[in-house]
């Protein structure tokens, strides 16, 4: 009986891991890229030039994220 319980929640667990792993990426995306973009605006403010380094900075953010992500997905696929 206590085996058949484990396995039941362990399978409703699964179903959500996926939704649980996307949320977290997205919020880790959204707070990097925040804080890129907010580097590199005080990097233009001090250095005088425009926004070079805060897109610069905010691309390479969303850029790095997006590859761990994707590095993430492939490395769950091997396991599945």
């Amino acid at each position: 009986m206590m085996i058949a319980t484990y396995r039941t929640h362990y399978r409703a667990y699964q179903r959500f891991s996926g939704i649980l792993m996307l949320s977290a990426w997205g919020f880790a995306i959204v707070i990097a890229s925040f804080l890129f973009l907010w580097l590199g605006y005080k990097l233009d403010e001090y250095l005088g030039t425009a926004p070079n380094f805060m897109f610069g900075l905010f691309f390479l953010a969303i850029f790095m994220s997006v590859m761990r992500l994707y590095n993430e997905a492939k490395r769950r696929m091997k396991v599945l």
